[in-house]
């Protein structure tokens, strides 16, 4: 039996042998079935039970099998139709999808070749239901984090997960230092939101600083500004980022790649609330909460004279550690559907879908960028599907081990990076091999003309 779960057919057909035999096909598939000679016993049939399969020849007495299709989806827009036809014409079998068909089968047909179709119509019923049904799901699951704790763009209900929506619930109410530990891309941005948002301070500011990409000398001016001619190019007063987060947040990402020199000010803004502009006398003061975020061990920063211990003491207030994607797969149904309707939307793919075989893909991945990366795999997948179906071989993962990723991928600074310059560069030769003629150049690369265009216009290649 190929279903674990029965489904009620409706046959309409007015050969009575072919009717019999198709009635028989599927009571060996294990479904409940009914069946007519006529597309009016059918009408009144299905205003009267559930059925959620349509089988009916095109050609019948009366009405035709389009116009029973067309009355079957007024009735019950969410049965499936499998239309038979003796003529197979491109023109019908179009006409019949563009009014809702499943699919359909030409005449004459064997038993097995109509057992393949119907499989085929139940698996992608099954594939719908299950979307429905996660979609649904993650909706409520949402509605209820948003209700409790408001929590936007972080996705999951893992028991690790629900320990850090506790935390942040907690947290926000307060004005305590807050440092967040997560390997990248695993979502302190987010969690550094969700405190400010769900704080009394969230109409004031939340301003962000990248640490770990500012050069000593620039980083200390984006953080407590400068006057004017207090270096070469400073041509005018600039205001620093604690100063702009004044009465609000500030998010200090990747604190532990921050300069001893840098810490030893930052230090002081943390006990005193008060700094001076880099080349200014007058002494600023702030109301600012701190929140910050690394990836490091900063215990073991510390040791090797990297850290300064007193600022540790100073950050390490209320520590929340994200845990990596790979130790919460069970939020992955949860991202998976998060993901497929906020890039469907942003791609203007309303019916992007994602088969069975490619969510076990998913969640048998181990994921080395986490969340990030996810997004970023589901984004090219549907960029890159055909029509709107993501499948497993859309999915560009790595295949190896969990030891095998540990062995060799953790060595790597940022894996979307290194793909991402890949991408680029496979794009530019395209071009440039195409002499910048768009649709030979996504022919060379074997993509569609559309995923080209958006590519170019990511990278800022048009």
């Amino acid at each position: 039996m190929h279903s674990r779960e029965n489904y009620s057919f409706l046959i309409v057909e007015d050969n009575d042998t072919m009717r019999e035999g198709m009635v028989r096909v599927v009571e060996n598939l294990g479904h409940g079935t009914c069946a007519v000679p006529d597309a009016e016993s059918a009408v009144k049939l299905l205003s009267e039970q559930p059925f959620q399969i349509l089988i009916s020849d095109h050609k019948l007495p009366g009405m035709s099998g389009l116009e029973l299709l067309e009355k079957a989806k007024e009735i019950r827009p969410e049965i499936a139709v499998l239309l038979i036809t003796a003529y197979g014409t491109i023109e019908l079998a179009v006409a019949a999808m563009q009014k809702g068909a499943a699919d359909f089968i030409t005449k004459p047909f064997s038993p097995e070749e109509l057992t393949i179709k119907l499989n085929q119509v139940i698996d992608r019923m099954r594939q719908r239901a299950e979307l429905l049904r996660v979609s649904e799901e993650n909706r409520y699951l949402r509605e209820q984090l948003d209700v409790q704790f408001n929590f936007g763009e972080i996705i999951g209900d893992s028991p690790a997960m629900q320990a850090v929506y506790r935390t942040i619930h907690k947290v926000a109410k307060g004005d305590s230092s807050v440092i967040l530990y997560g390997e990248t891309g695993t979502g302190k941005e987010l969690v550094a939101r969700a405190i400010h948002k769900a704080s009394p301070r969230k109409e004031q500011p939340f301003v962000r600083v990248n640490c770990g990409v500012l050069a000593e000398g620039v980083l200390e001016s984006e953080l407590f500004g400068h006057e004017r001619g207090a270096f070469t190019g400073a041509h005018k007063r600039k205001k620093g980022r604690f100063e702009l987060a004044d009465k609000g947040s500030i998010f200090l990402d990747e604190i532990g790649d921050i300069p001893l020199t840098t810490q030893t000010k930052l230090l002081r803004v943390l006990q005193e609330r008060e700094f001076e502009r880099v080349g200014g006398e007058d002494t600023l003061r702030v109301n600012v909460r701190v929140i910050a975020a690394t990836n490091k061990h900063l215990q073991s920063e510390i040791e090797k004279g990297a850290f300064r211990e007193d600022l540790y003491y100073r950050l390490h207030i209320i520590p929340i550690h994200l845990p990596p994607l790979r130790e919460r797969k069970e939020d992955i149904p949860h991202l998976t559907e998060h993901f497929i309707q906020k890039i469907g939307k942003k791609l203007n793919l309303a019916n992007l879908v994602i088969t069975a075989t490619a969510r076990q893909k998913l969640l048998d991945y181990h994921w080395p960028g986490h969340v990030r990366e996810f997004e970023n795999v589901i984004e090219r997948a549907a960029v890159l599907c055909d029509d709107t179906q993501i499948d497993a071989a859309d999915l560009p993962l790595y295949s190896g081990s969990e030891s095998s990723y540990r062995d060799g991928i953790s060595d790597s600074p940022d894996l979307n990076r290194a793909l991402e310059r890949m991408e680029q560069q496979l794009l530019e030769k395209a071009l440039a091999k195409a002499r910048g003629v768009k649709t030979a150049a996504a022919k060379l690369l074997g993509i569609k003309t559309s995923a080209l265009y958006y590519k170019l216009e990511k990278y800022d290649l048009i």
